[in-house]
């Protein structure tokens, strides 16, 4: 049994049958002709509590990105590359047509659907300032008008709405942190002084968490606090967390670097703020706009930006580092058990997805430092894995079957780090085809493991790397292929990321993955994931400072999935080292049973 995912099938076509009707009754009740729902929260989360997560409860789409725009006679949800196939089987498509987001923006769909005349209605509290500015104009566009609520329409009919979260608020050592909070906020309030800002509005819970080293439990997968807080240019900032999330301990360190608030009382200090002109910094993506209006309605200055706290996150300082190397080791040895489990249960027909999810967190937790899983496991088989972010349930759980692939995403969160991992593996023999498409991924996910580049080069500058074998042959894959990630935080953490839209500065000491991919729908998904570490690589001659990347991931590639003649001498000697590094790494805190099939799951290509 898991402890840290459910299997449950909590999507249901059907449930739309009766909701979507019922929103549009409490909306033709206000006067509105339309709505729009994001899947979102008041800090455009990722992954929401589940008070907030109403996009699942209205259409029974799952997925962690979405829109929804539901209008008196039609209604649409547009989804990205990654959520296509899921949220075709998750919601009634006669009720909503399931738009992909490459084809059609949520803006261009209302610029396209909503009736001249009409009002259109959204949460403010929902949506960012840019947001909102793009809902207008597409309103505008179809000859309607963008209409903010005070209280969402959704929410009077949701009558088992669950209450907020209020998981209690710990404290992060600065031995794990690296860097005490009161040394953080002086860096803060030194970048608000050298951009001459007079204030700053937290608003994204990560950087509340780095901030003020702390971590929560208000959000599955994730340890965050939801909060906020107002960082001066001089003085104390002021922190709005919920009382009831602070206890003594926390409430004491807390109390020493900041006036703790109830979140309640945060537009009113954002009010008093703009009363006395005073400007604030925002950060773009995740403020609400409501927020910023209401500074402004005062008479302040609004800033609508970046947050510096989320490059300063990003660059891991030596601490951090350790524990991220500390946490992939450790999660090696387990998923080395796994693997080595997997090889020796999985022929006999009887392994299924939701068990070896199971058995996967089940080797995480028998070292007793699991904390939780970083997200929800990616367990497909057959043509389970070619669904890009596919979540086994109950209803959709099957065997891994011979001849098939078994594509298994998954991460951990620990003390000292997060993780996140992806193998695929043979089940019985592989076609050629399944080989040359595998070889095609792990060519390119050595491509970016042993590139080089200048200082100030950006993501989506090497994005290309990883997909150029696959290119060659006529194909590509639909995602990124690489997003940062937290030290015990956030699985998916920016501004870093390898992607086609990447253009964000990649610097040493972040940690991003590498994952490229390849998807044949109905048949098979591949996918190879390692998490990577920026480092400087200085080139003996070279005129300019270099970058490349440390492999902090510990698992082997499945040999028998490499076609080694698409292979180049370099590329083999890249994937021998890395065995053996596997090997050096993890053997020691293998039992020898295990060691013995990791010996021979890394031996050398040649």
């Amino acid at each position: 049994m898991s402890r840290l995912q459910s299997f449950d099938d909590a999507a249901d076509p059907s449930q739309g049958t009766v909701r979507i009707p019922a929103l549009r009754a409490e909306l033709d009740r206000r006067g509105l002709d339309g709505f729009v729902v994001p899947r979102a929260d008041e800090h455009q989360s990722e992954y929401v509590p589940p008070n907030a997560d109403r996009l699942a409860w209205l259409t029974g789409f799952t997925g962690s990105a979405g829109t929804a725009i539901v209008l008196a006679r039609e209604a649409g949800i547009v989804v990205d590359g990654r959520y296509t196939l899921q949220a075709a089987t998750q919601v009634d498509t006669a009720l909503l047509a399931v738009v992909p987001l490459a084809e059609t923006s949520a803006e261009d769909w209302i610029a396209a659907h909503l009736p001249k005349g009409a009002r259109l209605g959204f949460d403010p509290w929902l949506h960012t300032p840019r947001g909102v500015d793009a809902l207008r104009k597409a309103a505008e566009r179809a000859g309607g008008t963008l209409v903010p609520v005070g209280s969402n329409p959704l929410d009077a009919v949701w009558p088992d709405r669950p209450a907020a979260p209020a998981g209690a608020v710990a404290i992060r050592a600065d031995a794990l942190a690296g860097e005490a909070a009161a040394a953080k906020i002086g860096r803060v309030q030194a970048a608000l002084a050298k951009d001459r800002a007079d204030a700053m509005l937290v608003s994204d819970p990560h950087n509340l968490a780095w901030l003020f080293n702390l971590r929560g439990a208000d959000v599955s997968h994730t340890p965050l606090a939801l909060g906020y807080a107002i960082v001066p240019r001089d003085g104390r900032p002021s922190l709005f967390l919920d009382p009831a999330k602070i206890g003594n301990e926390a409430g004491h360190v807390l109390g020493g670097l900041a006036d703790l608030q109830a979140p309640a009382s945060l537009a009113d200090a954002l009010a008093r703020i703009g009363r006395d002109g005073s400007g604030v910094r925002f950060d773009a993506g995740t403020v609400a706009s409501c927020l910023v209006e209401g500074l402004t309605e005062a008479g302040g200055r609004a800033d609508v930006g970046s947050d510096p706290i989320t490059g300063m996150k990003a660059v891991k300082n030596a601490a951090e580092i350790d524990g991220i190397r500390t946490a992939h080791a450790r999660d090696g040895a387990a998923v080395a058990r796994f693997l080595h489990w997997l090889d020796r249960e999985a022929p006999s027909g009887g392994v299924t997805e939701i068990g070896a999810a199971e058995a996967l967190e089940a080797f995480r937790a028998e070292g007793g430092a699991l904390r939780d899983l970083a997200f929800p496991t990616i367990s497909g088989s057959g043509p389970n894995g070619a669904i890009v972010h596919y979540r086994v349930t109950r209803a959709t759980d099957r065997a891994l079957g011979q001849g098939e692939l078994y594509l298994c995403d998954s991460g951990a969160q620990y003390l000292e780090g997060t993780t996140d991992i992806t193998r695929t593996i043979a089940v019985g023999e592989p076609s050629a085809e399944m080989r040359d498409r595998f070889t095609r991924v792990l060519k390119g996910h050595v491509a970016i493991a042993t590139a080089l580049f200048p200082k100030g080069t950006s993501g989506a500058q090497i994005d290309a790397y990883a997909r150029r074998p696959l290119w060659e042959v006529g194909l590509d894959f639909d995602h990124g292929t690489g997003h940062g990630v937290g030290a015990y935080l956030s699985v998916h953490e920016g501004p870093q990321r390898i992607s086609k839209l990447g253009h964000a500065t990649i610097e040493a000491g972040m940690l991003l993955s590498n994952e490229p991919g390849y998807y044949r729908t109905g048949a098979y998904g591949i996918r190879l994931e390692n998490l990577i570490l920026v480092e400087p690589r200085p080139v003996p001659g070279g005129e300019r400072p270099m970058l490349g990347f440390e492999t902090v991931t510990f698992a082997p590639f499945d040999r028998r999935l490499i076609e080694t003649r698409l292979l180049g001498p370099d590329e083999i000697a890249w994937i021998d080292g890395y065995h053996a590094r596997v090997r050096h790494e993890i053997a020691p805190l293998l039992p020898e049973d295990v060691r013995d099939w990791l010996a021979n799951a890394t031996r050398p290509l040649g």
